[in-house]
């Protein structure tokens, strides 16, 4: 198993392990280290006191608590490793415990802490090695060269751990919208599959209405009329069902096939001649302009606006005829239907008013309802064109 495999598992154990534990086997390996130059001193070296070790373990113990109280921490082992030095001449030949707390404070410690405690370590490495008797400049080099790189290492370590925080952030950032994205298209989703079988139905449970209202009339004085009526209601049920499938079968993610499109612009003449065959209401549809392109969404949107306010006339209007317009521009096609009737109930014109102004709305258009200039109901809705319909949604 190659080094590059096994420590970065060893770094993320010592991580994740309980902080106190670690701490304490880093004092006492410190300790340990420390313990190393008075049990086996070099020759002319002092043996080893216990006043001396005292002074070495201070410099090794607070680490215990260098993470919890890291500035306490550093002063006491600042005092203690120059005390040890003048104490147990010659000084140590590394400040283990120093190179700990340094790393540990330009990791951990505010700006004005960790440069405090650096500027104070040079200096009093310098002067302490100045009370060493014929002290090599090598020493100096060394000892000066490994604080400062105790407080690089402490102060990359900051900074990556500033890093990670801050791709965390973003990444957690980035899933809170990316959520809010979702849980924002299902509810698009839904209020549109709710519009299309609200139009469907209310279309289809209409024509059926008016249909099964005409039957019982004529079962007697004109059969023929009568069987053309069940058989009115008998289409327009297939027609809402084979509907139906096809918002189900989004529902489920069956992939279409392309035998059955969404009705769009095409399919106008034949809800038009449908709903006047199936319930005697005289509809003319009418066509000024050259047709465009629409984008599918506008062009389904189109034919639902049509059917829904066809629908209104049929079920509240008690219209004799209406009329649809389709007036195509360059940048738009403006989709109007009137009738000669009372219009919808209620100051707001339920639910189905309000699909197609959010019909329109959802294909960057605009939708107009109200009273007409000759009396009657009116329903306006302007659709952009392909393209125009970015510009549109802005």
């Amino acid at each position: 198993m190659s080094p590059s495999s096994w420590i970065p598992r060893i770094a993320a154990r010592v991580r994740a392990a309980n902080p106190y534990v670690v701490d304490t086997a880093l004092a006492a390996l410190v300790l340990f280290a420390v313990s190393l130059q008075w049990l086996f001193p070099d020759e002319g070296d002092d043996r080893l006191s216990w006043q001396g070790w005292l002074l070495g373990a201070a410099t090794a113990v607070p680490l215990v608590w260098r993470r919890r109280a890291p500035f306490a921490t550093a002063w006491v082992i600042s005092a203690a490793t120059p005390a040890m030095a003048v104490y147990h001449a010659p000084p140590p030949d590394v400040v283990w415990g120093g190179l700990v707390v340094l790393y540990t404070l330009a990791a951990r410690s505010p700006a004005w802490q960790r440069r405090l405690m650096l500027a104070g370590w040079l200096l009093g490495a310098t002067l302490t090695m100045q009370h060493k008797e014929n002290a090599r400049p090598f020493e100096y080099a060394f000892h000066l060269l490994t604080i400062l790189c105790a407080y690089g290492l402490g102060t990359l370590a900051r900074v990556q751990r500033a890093y990670t925080d801050a791709v965390e952030d973003r990444a957690r950032r980035l899933e809170g919208e990316r959520a809010a994205d979702t849980a924002r298209a299902i509810a698009q989703e839904r209020a549109r599959i709710a519009r299309d079988m609200h139009d469907v139905l209310a279309h289809a449970v209409s024509l059926m209405v008016v249909q099964a209202e005409a039957g019982p009339v004529v079962v007697r004085s004109d059969p023929q009329r009568a069987e053309a009526s069940f058989d009115a209601i008998a289409t327009a049920g297939r027609d809402a069902m084979a509907q139906l499938r096809r918002i189900l079968g989004v529902l489920k993610e069956e992939p279409r096939d392309g035998t059955s499109p969404q009705p769009g612009t095409a399919a106008l003449p034949g809800l038009v001649r449908r709903v006047g065959e199936s319930t005697g209401l005289r509809v003319e549809l009418r066509t000024t302009g050259e047709p465009r392109p629409l984008p599918p969404d506008a062009e389904v949107a189109a034919y639902r606006v049509t059917q829904e306010a066809l629908t209104n006339t049929v079920k509240h209007a008690y219209a004799a005829s209406a009329t649809v317009e389709l007036d195509w521009t360059e940048d738009a096609l403006t989709l109007t239907v009137t009738d000669d009737g009372r219009g919808p109930a209620g100051p707001g014109g339920g639910h189905g008013l309000i699909g197609i102004r959010e019909r329109a709305a959802a294909c960057g258009g605009s939708a107009d309802t109200g009273r007409g200039p000759h009396g009657g109901f009116r329903v306006a809705v302007r659709l952009p064109v392909a393209a125009d319909r970015q510009a549109a949604l802005g």
